[in-house]
């Protein structure tokens, strides 16, 4: 019933592809900005689908890249790999390109050696569908190319044979890897000895290590009288003494269980330090007590004490005499060395559990950090919703990090951090700093980030291929300042269906930055957008 129900929803988006393609095309003549001021209005300051009072583009259409032609699905899916697992891949070299888990990955395979590849991975039993993909950049100073280190793998989903020879591939990204060694085999395929990265888990905040604590500036002004308990409320503390210690001592291990190796270096070295400054404390506090007991000669002094106690205690305490001194001096003393840790001096050695203040601990909380992160890319791009991804902070990181406009080698910065908070806080930082888009060689500003536009359910930045082959990542804008126009307006091979394309280039410095697409039937809205290359963006000012 419910492969029914995907089939017929595939038959309409395919209906309205033809009927699209079938329209007269209209394309408009384009100065700087080809927006009309109703356009202008229609569009809030976060821009995405739900800005446009009437946006009539399906972006769903986008992200089956229908531009490849009718594709089926591979037969086998490989499972996910242990983190450590070594393996040997075809690998593919992308310049301009850098993936992440869960990213979808279009190709047009045309060289004879790559086709092998697939065609080899195609039919593989112990990797099935599975290739490697490294991101591979021109350095600049010497002319030579620099490969990435870490890299990801990309199971293929969909595939086409061509006529002549030639693959249409659609892929996603599964797992990153670490690329130890590379060569070319016989038949001319690029190959590479991969390792998994084994990812980790979402840090999570111990729910018991903020608990009723009491603040640092009561146990240093603690009085006297409060470190003289009574022997009544000491002896009933000593008689569930070693329940508590069991209860703490759980308590504590369940804190331990949930850090890392390296936090739990961090975390004793943090006990060990205060264990000796509370020793101090208390030894303070026991020399104030020999002091006021050295006081204590008579019937009179000894009932003072007494009659302090019974103030603050609200209990009344048997009269005392002189000869009873010593014994009630050495009974006190044992009672207040037994309820060292039930006083609110061994409070203080009970921070323990929580000994940095709550805001250090959220710093690399990966579901506070999911929240946040999300809060702002939907204050910035506006759609998709992103309250499914706050629950699963790894995907949401990889998700942020695939789409965020920024230029590939920041990117791949982005792959190349282990751990979800590191790499959430990277990207929060990245998030703060965007607000204008520049060209990469020229600096000039061609756009706002309120002009971000979404065009494809997957979001703001995508990947798609061109018929040659070379894969760009393009981030889609509303409008744009400072392009030029080159070449006619081409319908073919569009990656919007129902929209042509023009050759764009910065007016500066002549770069090709990307594509003006416009619509070729009235009714399509948005009108017009631009679609800009990743990889000629510059960074963000951090």
């Amino acid at each position: 019933m419910e492969d029914r129900r995907l089939l017929e929803r595939e038959r309409h988006q395919i209906e309205q592809i033809l009927q699209l393609d079938n329209e007269e095309l209209q394309v408009e003549e384009v100065d700087s900005l080809p927006h009309s001021d109703d356009d202008r209005d229609a569009i809030n300051g976060h821009g995405g689908t739900e800005a446009f009072a009437e946006f009539t583009f399906n972006s769903s259409l986008t992200s089956l890249h229908t531009y490849l032609g009718e594709v089926e699905d591979s037969h086998h899916r490989m499972a996910f790999l242990d983190g450590g697992a070594i393996l040997n891949l075809p690998v593919f070299y992308l310049e301009g390109v850098v993936l992440f888990p869960e990213a979808t990955l279009p190709l047009r395979v045309i060289q004879s050696n790559f086709i092998a590849a697939i065609e080899r991975v195609l039919t593989h039993f112990n990797t099935p569908n599975t290739i490697g993909v490294v991101h591979v950049s021109l350095d600049s100073d010497n002319e030579r190319l620099h490969f990435a280190n870490i890299g990801t793998t990309a199971e293929i989903r969909q595939f086409r044979r061509l006529e002549d020879g030639s693959l249409n591939v659609l892929a996603r990204g599964k797992q990153r890897f670490r690329l130890r060694r590379r060569w070319i085999d016989v038949e001319g395929v690029p190959c590479g000895e991969v390792q998994i990265i084994q990812e980790d888990l979402p840090l999570r905040t111990p729910r018991d290590a903020f608990g009723e604590l009491t603040p640092r500036s009561t146990v240093q002004h603690h009085s006297l009288s409060c470190a003289l308990a009574s022997y009544t409320s000491c002896s009933r503390s000593f008689t569930s003494g070693d329940e508590e210690d069991n209860s703490a001592s759980i308590s504590e291990e369940s804190f331990a269980r949930e850090l890392s190796l390296r936090e739990r270096k961090i975390h004793q070295a943090a006990i060990d330090s205060r264990e000796s400054c509370s020793d101090e404390v208390i030894t303070g506090a026991e020399a104030k007590h020999q002091r006021a007991m050295s006081h204590l000669n008579d019937s009179d002094s000894v009932g003072s004490v007494h009659s302090v106690h019974e103030k603050e205690n609200g209990k009344s305490v048997p009269d005392i005499g002189k000869s009873s001194t010593s014994a009630w001096e050495s009974s006190e003393r044992k009672e207040l060395k037994r309820c060292r840790r039930n006083s609110s001096f061994t409070l203080m050695h009970g921070v323990s559990k929580a000994f940095w203040p709550y805001w250090v601990y959220s710093m690399y909380d990966s579901y506070c950090l999911a929240e946040k992160a999300a809060a702002m890319w939907k204050q910035i791009v506006g759609v998709p919703n992103m309250d499914g991804f706050v629950k699963n902070p790894d995907i949401l990181a990889f998700y942020i990090a695939s789409k965020i406009p920024v230029s590939e080698s920041t990117r791949q910065e982005l792959l190349e951090i282990d751990g979800i908070s590191y790499r959430l806080r990277r990207e929060i930082e990245l998030l703060k700093s965007i607000d204008i888009i520049q060209c990469k060689s020229c600096k000039t500003v061609i756009a706002q980030r309120s002009d971000m536009l979404v065009m494809s359910s997957d979001g703001p930045l995508s990947a798609y291929v061109n018929p040659h082959g070379y894969v760009h990542e393009i981030m889609t804008l509303y409008r744009a300042n400072g392009l030029a126009l080159r070449g006619r307006a081409e319908t073919e091979y569009s990656w919007f269906p129902g929209y042509a394309w023009t050759i764009s280039i910065c007016a500066t410095c002549e770069t090709q930055l990307g594509w003006l697409f416009t619509a070729t039937n009235r009714n399509l809205k948005p009108r017009s957008f631009w679609g800009i290359r990743s990889s000629q963006l510059a960074d963000p000012t951090c």
